[in-house]
Order: structure tokens, then sequence, then C-alpha cells
């Protein structure tokens, strides 16, 4: 049986897609955001899938919760998420972003990319 998808999710850019006051809690927006993925997972995908919320900056505290790993990068969200997929290798991935560079390194990386309405 192969592995579950990987689903990597920049939560500085999906957060920041909705103009809700996010800036003004960037921990709590995070953790809302990592709360509804653990409960409602990828809409319209019925396989199994390992969801990864990347992290960072003001929202690096956020824990991990069933169903949703957390992390936090060091520094650049957009290469931990890079180094996400490429250390998956072979396995597929879904990269949820509306960046455009980070869409385009992680594209040639082999990973599809859907924007942050796929979650929201």
């Amino acid at each position: 049986m192969s592995a579950p998808l990987l689903v990597v999710v920049d939560a500085a850019n999906v957060v920041g897609s909705v103009p809700d006051g996010w800036w003004r809690d960037r921990h709590g927006a995070a953790e809302r955001l990592r709360d509804r993925l653990a409960a409602d997972g990828v809409p319209g995908r019925a396989e199994p899938v390992d969801i990864v919320l990347v992290v960072e900056g003001a929202a690096r505290g956020v824990a991990s919760v069933a169903g949703v790993r957390v992390e936090a990068a060091g520094g650049s969200g957009d290469d931990r998420i890079v180094e996400l997929v490429a250390e998956a290798g072979e396995r597929s991935c879904l990269v949820v972003t509306a960046d455009r560079e980070l869409r385009r390194r992680v594209g040639e990386l082999g990973a599809e990319v859907v924007g942050p309405r796929a979650v929201r």
C-alpha cells in the first residue's frame, strides 16, 4: 500500500488570503486554520491524507494536534515547504498556497498545487 497523500499547507499564505483581522493575532489565526484542517481535512479529497501545516514568525508556537502536524519554519516558511516536498521523494504531494514563486518551486519537484480556497 502506498503512503497517504502528503498535504503541505502554507499557513501564512492561507491565513492571509482572507482579510478577517488575522494580523492582530497571527498565532490564533494559525490555530484556527489548524483546527479547521483537523476537523474538515481537505474537501474534495477521498484518499487518506497526512496534513502538515507550515508556520513561521509569530505562529511558530502553534502545536500539532491529531490529524495535523505543525512544522515551525526556522527561517522562510516557503523554504521549509520546498524541503518537505523534496524529502517526500516519490510520495504524492499537494501544496496549498497562492504564492507564485512557491507554486513554481514545488511544481518543479512534482507537487500538485492548489490555492487557499481548497481549505478555506
